[in-house]
C-alpha cells in the first residue's frame, strides 16, 4: 500500500527536522566557542546568532519527537502510553529550553556589556520559578524524553533503528551535561542517532511509520 501524498510530504520534513536539529544545536556550540575566546561570551553577534540557531535546533526536534513516538505507539498497543508520556515530557522540555534561550536572546539584545547582562540575568532569575523552570528542571525533561522514545523505538519489533542510536544520545547527553564546551562533540552524537532515521523517514521507509511488515535493518 503507497504511502498518502500528505504523509509523505509530511516524513519528508519530519526527516529533514532529523537531520536538521542536531546541526543547528552543533552551530550553536561551535559559535559559542568563537564567542569565549575573548574571555567573555556576550553581548554581541556571536551570542545572538548562536542562541538563535539554538532556538531553531530546537523548535526542530518537535517534530522528531514526534517521528519517534510514532512507530512505537503504531506497532506496540502496551507502550502507546508510554511512548505519548515520554513525547509530551520532551516536548515541555523543549518549550522550557526554548524559553531560556528566548531570555538570553532578549538580554543580549537589551544589555550594552557583560555586567549588565548580570545585571539583567540577575533581575529575571530573581523571578519565582524562572530558574527551576527554564534553567535548572525544566530543560532536562526533554532529554529525559529523547533517551526514554529512542530506546523504546530500539527496543521494538520488529525495531526499525540500530541499537547504536541510544548509546550515541546517552553519550551526546553526557557530554553536554559534563562540559558545555561540548556541545559540537554531543550534537554530533545527536545527528550520528538521528540523521540515518531522518534519511529513512523521508525516503518512505515504513517501519518508521509504524506499518506491519516493514523491513528491519541489519
Amino acid at each position: 500500500m503507497s504511502t498518502p501524498p500528505a504523509t509523505a510530504s509530511w516524513n519528508a520534513l519530519t526527516g529533514m527536522a532529523f537531520s536538521a536539529a542536531p546541526l543547528f544545536v552543533l552551530v550553536y556550540g561551535v559559535v559559542r566557542l568563537l564567542d569565549g575566546l575573548d574571555g567573555a561570551r556576550g553581548p554581541g553577534t556571536h551570542w545572538t546568532a548562536g542562541h538563535a540557531a539554538f532556538l531553531v535546533g530546537l523548535l526542530l526536534f518537535v517534530p522528531v519527537v514526534l517521528g519517534l513516538r510514532r512507530p512505537v505507539a503504531a506497532r506496540a498497543a502496551g507502550l502507546r502510553v508510554t511512548a505519548t508520556v515520554s513525547a509530551v515530557v520532551a516536548v515541555l522540555g523543549i518549550a522550557a529550553a526554548a524559553g531560556q534561550v528566548v531570555i538570553d536572546l532578549v538580554v543580549g539584545l537589551r544589555a550594552g556589556g557583560r555586567e549588565e547582562m548580570n545585571r539583567l540575568f540577575e533581575q529575571v532569575q530573581a523571578y519565582p520559578a524562572v530558574r527551576p523552570v527554564f534553567y535548572t528542571v525544566g530543560p532536562v525533561l526533554f532529554y529525559v524524553g529523547l533517551l526514554a522514545l529512542i530506546v523504546l523505538v530500539a527496543g521494538s519489533r520488529p525495531r526499525p533503528v540500530s541499537g547504536w542510536s541510544p548509546v550515541l544520545v546517552v553519550a551526546g547527553t553526557v557530554m553536554m551535561a559534563v562540559d558545555l564546551d561540548l556541545i559540537p562533540l554531543g550534537a554530533a552524537c545527536y545527528w550520528l542517532a538521528l540523521a540515518p532515521l531522518g534519511w529513512r523517514l523521508a525516503w518512505g521507509d515504513r517501519a518508521l511509520e509504524g506499518a506491519p511488515g516493514a523491513a528491519v535493518p541489519a
